[in-house]
């Protein structure tokens, strides 16, 4: 026998290991031995039977829970043996909250213990009320994004999806008393940084990890990053080489876009939004690393989460939101949708990095390893199309309908004439209006 996650040995008593026994109530409970040594050889305790009634009650007088304490001899010499059964609910000692990890004891503090205080009770992060907003206080246009996957994703009705925006957070179990909870500001409020600080995407192109060449910062509700980022990735920061089949144009792009898009989406639905830090993609020459903070089950690492395993998100709400509208699977088939598309393509496989808190994926460049050479204010080698240059103005649009064609232009790095030419484009394509003053109004997307 040896010490582990359930099992701890002390040579005598000392009144701060109800700490430890803290710790083994919040965890998954355990034993702990006084009078052995740290090689687990029974070295014998004093005042054996003192001790036997004198910590138990100090054990309730501390913690509040009852705890089993036997008395055991070997060749003549007393120890006691603890017995600690996981706890239900929250255990503190004097207001602090302990847990056991692995070997070691560890006090609670900041996400963490909040983390662990939501889990006992039985409440998930995303699933907590803020007061002082109401559901018609959103926008309609993250609702009209969300609507319009659902239903091609045939995952809602079309009944459900022709309720008022108000009946839909409901339907989605997104309101709690009326009151929208934190899924629901971050999944349709245009601003849901005003509430939850860092709830947005960092885009870089760097040359070099240290040489940053240009960046875009994703911001609005979850439904319209989950919309856009994928596009803008392959608009701006990727360089497709361009073949024909027959009269068929044929873009092949350096990574495959279900595997980049699927990784992408699940970090947005499983991001640890409590720790108020972006997720950031950083694109290279030759890799693309997407990095966020998130929650895994204490039990899981990069080995188990490489095989068939079940789906057991931090964010339930978000992410049964993101399923319904299409964008990730409900069966924790991620991994293997990246693996089975980085196979499709012949692309290397991606590495994956769990530590603590963060997680990592890092995918390869195939064959058609681009090599860029646009800067902010350059146009890239293989120009876009019309079409693409539109979409980008576009996804600014969707995402700050407020904007003015200036705002717009600084958003893209583009001078404000190439703005003004494809937003007059896509008027004169009857996809947006103006509604109100040049000042003052917002962009329609019809």
């Amino acid at each position: 026998m040896s010490e582990s996650q359930n099992i701890e040995w002390k040579e005598s008593w000392r009144d701060e290991y109800l700490k430890w026994i803290c710790g083994f109530a919040n965890a998954q409970g355990g034993k702990i031995y006084i009078g052995m040594n740290d090689d687990g050889e029974v070295v014998g305790v004093e005042k054996s039977k003192k001790l036997l009634e004198d910590i138990p009650n100090k054990i309730v007088n501390a913690l509040g829970i009852v705890a089993d304490v036997n008395l055991h001899n070997k060749d003549g010499k007393d120890y006691i043996e603890i017995i600690v059964s996981a706890n239900p609910y929250p255990v503190s000692y004097h207001g602090e909250y302990h847990y056991r990890s692995g070997s070691t004891k560890q006090q609670l503090v900041g996400p963490a213990l909040n983390q662990f205080l939501l889990k006992k009770t039985g409440i998930t992060w995303d699933s907590v009320p803020i007061d002082g907003i109401k559901p018609e206080d959103f926008r309609h246009d993250s609702f009209d994004i969300f609507r319009e996957q659902a239903e091609r994703s045939q995952r809602m009705d079309s009944k459900a999806l022709s309720v008022d925006n108000p009946q839909l957070l409901d339907n989605l179990n997104l309101l709690n008393n009326d009151i929208p909870t934190r899924a629901a500001i971050l999944l349709f409020h245009h601003k849901p940084e005003k509430w939850i600080p860092g709830s947005f995407i960092k885009i870089g192109y760097f040359k070099s990890d240290s040489d940053i060449v240009y960046q875009d910062e994703v911001h609005g509700s979850l439904i319209s990053q989950a919309y856009n980022v994928i596009d803008l990735i392959y608009l701006k920061y990727l360089k497709g080489i361009i073949s024909y089949d027959n009269i068929t144009r044929v873009e092949t792009y350096p990574y495959p876009k279900e595997g980049l898009r699927e990784a992408v989406l699940n970090a947005i639905a499983h991001k640890n939004y409590a720790t108020l830090t972006p997720i950031q993609i950083r694109v290279y020459d030759d890799k693309i690393m997407i990095a966020n903070d998130c929650v895994f089950p204490e039990d899981w690492t990069v080995e188990n989460l490489m095989k068939p395993h079940k789906s057991r998100p931090y964010n339930p709400l978000i992410a049964s939101t993101f399923y319904r509208a299409g964008y990730i699977e409900s069966w924790g088939r991620g991994i293997e949708k990246i693996k089975e598309s980085c196979e499709a393509s012949k692309n290397p496989q991606p590495e994956y990095l769990i530590h603590h808190e963060d997680f990592m994926i890092t995918f390869f460049a195939g064959k058609t390893t681009q090599t860029p050479t646009q800067t902010p204010t350059q146009t890239p080698t293989q120009t876009p199309t019309q079409t693409e240059l539109s979409e980008l103005v576009l996804a600014v649009i969707r995402e700050h309908p407020e904007y003015s064609q200036k705002q717009i232009a600084e958003q893209l790095d583009w001078k404000r004439d190439r703005v003004k030419y494809y937003v007059k484009r896509l008027k004169d394509e009857k996809i947006i209006r103006r509604v109100g003053t040049t000042h003052k109004g917002y962009w329609e997307i019809i």
